[in-house]
């Protein structure tokens, strides 16, 4: 297997693996994922968690684009808890147990490693910017973190989940409801 990502990308767009459902696969006429959506696999679950951070981001520039401050102070605060949470079911799970199964530990989850790295200075950036309540930094951070998002998620998405699915084999289900337990 190739140790970086770069003769993978650019060979699909974010959001156009197809999560089974059932013995089916299906998507809302939105082409949001079902409410029926089976997480059995990486792919699947770490999938739904990116559209939550989604989500989550949409609502702070939302917010922040009314001139509601309050709203995007906790939007800022549930958004930064959701790529933390994320960040780490990726940082000290997903990512060890790939490279423990590829022997891959210089490839694709250290370039991972890195962005997460990016994405957290911008986070920073975000904060005190809300802190500032400077609409004009907000968005254009925001703007910046939004690409890097969208460019790392599309690398996660089409190449390391379904290369971790794959070498999990058999146990990529159980692992996948492993990382859904509380806990």
């Amino acid at each position: 297997m190739p140790g970086t990502l770069a003769p993978y990308l650019g060979s699909g767009k974010r959001g156009l693996m197809p999560i089974k459902v059932a013995d089916s696969w299906a998507r809302d006429s939105d082409g949001r994922d079902s409410e029926e959506t089976v997480m059995n696999d990486v792919t699947s679950f770490m999938t739904e968690d990116h559209r939550r951070c989604d989500d989550l981001f949409a609502t702070l520039e939302t917010a922040v684009g009314e001139g509601d401050w309050a709203r995007a102070s906790a939007g800022l605060e549930s958004f930064l808890d959701s790529m933390n949470h994320h960040f780490g079911l990726e940082e000290e799970t997903v990512f060890p147990e790939f490279e423990r199964l590829t022997g891959m530990a210089m490839g694709p989850t250290r370039i991972m490693r890195m962005e997460h790295q990016q994405m957290r200075g911008l986070f920073e950036e975000l904060r005190t910017a809300v802190a500032q309540q400077d609409a004009d930094e907000v968005l254009g951070v925001a703007e910046t973190l939004n690409v890097l998002m969208q460019q790392h998620n599309l690398k996660e998405e089409e190449i390391l989940y379904p290369m971790t699915d794959q070498a999990l084999g058999t146990d990529a289900e159980a692992f996948a409801h492993r990382l859904g337990a509380p806990g």
